[in-house]
């Protein structure tokens, strides 16, 4: 029995490898990747010289300052949250959800989809049944003789 590679049993399309700039992770990498870093380098630098500036000036006598010493780096430890994340691929756009139409009840082999599918196709045929009842309702108002 003769062992297949890892690209032997994917459909053809995906045999090249990813086409974006994402791995099959949701890592960046390449140009995206680099240009991410260059972005975090450059904002820790104006967090660091921005926290510098505020410690000589809070320690100068203005207390206004003290307040802006441990903002920055509040920053730059958003900043870095920030970073690993898009590096990462957890921007949030994974969990974004799908708008369904009732077509997305069933699948194209007649199965039915999972209770949470029918729930949602459920409702959105009841919203457009409202709505239909909603336009029938205005259409037989607006034939009624206004009472001058």
């Amino acid at each position: 029995m003769a062992s297949k590679t890892p690209a032997e049993g994917l459909p053809e399309q995906d045999r090249s490898g990813p086409t974006d700039p994402q791995d099959r992770s949701g890592r960046l990498r390449g140009a995206e990747a680099l240009r991410l870093h260059f972005t975090l380098v450059a904002g820790l630098a104006l967090c660091v010289a921005a926290f510098v500036f505020e410690i000589s000036r809070a320690l100068g006598g203005n207390t206004l300052s003290w307040a802006y010493v441990f903002e920055w780096p509040i920053f730059a430890v958003f900043a870095l949250y920030m970073w690993w994340n898009l590096l990462h691929g957890q921007d949030g756009s994974r969990s974004k959800r799908r708008t369904r139409t009732p077509a997305a009840v069933t699948d194209p082999s007649g199965a039915a989809a999972s209770a949470a599918d029918a729930s949602d196709g459920a409702d959105l045929l009841a919203w457009q049944a409202y709505l239909a009842g909603m336009e029938a309702e205005e259409a037989r108002q607006s034939d009624r003789p206004s009472p001058d």
